[in-house]
């Protein structure tokens, strides 16, 4: 499915300010997945869309949306505060175009931190879980888990999608900080994917297969988090 095929909304946030969002659904939804896409890419990037179109073959909804400063064709991200109105806008319309669904949120990289940020501060209404398409616990190459700290505010459920190559997440600092989460976390590794869940041809395998087995385990978590 593409964008062709998706519906554009547009989100209020505020200020006079919109910015874009795409809404993909099926009869057989059993839950909105509202999710946000990286630093460096906006909402129609290939990997936005193969995700929103293999979680409507599995029974869940998505919204996905811009932030503003992709919006407006910008490269730096917007300031938290910008990016956490966002985030609540979107889960705002995702609940009026979707009362009758739980909501899961999150997003790729940056928008899925983003979201969790928001939800840290105030819980998202109508948010029963989060999932992050690869978690950046650290810039590359300078391993921290502070970017973490604001999780411990979290109480609800979360599930980490992460390849095990990923330069933005140290594999042993990961399995720290989602093992201090207890079992609000739970933790999916993608074993040889980089942080866009890319593999190397060595691996025997391809980035259709290592999508295909995120989803599978994001459909099962969003079953055991709406049940």
């Amino acid at each position: 499915m593409t964008a062709e095929a998706a519906e554009r909304l547009r989100i209020e946030i505020g200020s006079g300010q919109a910015v874009s969002g795409l809404v993909v659904e099926s009869p057989q939804s059993r839950a909105c997945y509202v999710f946000a896409h990286g630093a460096g890419a906006g909402m129609t990037h290939k990997s936005m869309e193969t995700v929103a179109a293999g979680l409507t073959e599995r029974g869940i909804a998505t919204l996905r949306y811009q932030f503003l400063y992709m919006e407006k064709g910008g490269r730096r991200p917007d300031p938290p505060a910008v990016a956490h109105g966002t985030v609540r806008a979107a889960v705002a319309e995702a609940g009026r175009r979707f009362p009758s669904l739980p909501l899961i949120a999150g997003g790729r990289s940056f928008g899925g931190r983003m979201t969790s940020q928001a939800q840290s501060l105030s819980p998202l209404p109508g948010v029963r879980g989060l999932a992050f398409l690869g978690f950046p616990l650290h810039p590359a190459g300078k391993p921290s888990s502070e970017r973490a700290s604001h999780l411990a505010d979290v109480t609800i459920p979360m599930l980490f999608l992460q390849g095990t190559r990923d330069a933005l997440a140290e594999l042993s600092l990961l399995e720290r900080v989602v093992h201090g989460l207890g079992s609000r976390a739970t933790l999916h590794l993608l074993d040889g994917a980089d942080h866009s869940f890319h593999v190397l041809k060595s691996s025997g395998r391809n980035d259709r297969a290592v999508m295909d087995e995120a989803l599978d385990a994001f459909s099962e978590w969003v079953q055991t988090v709406v049940s």
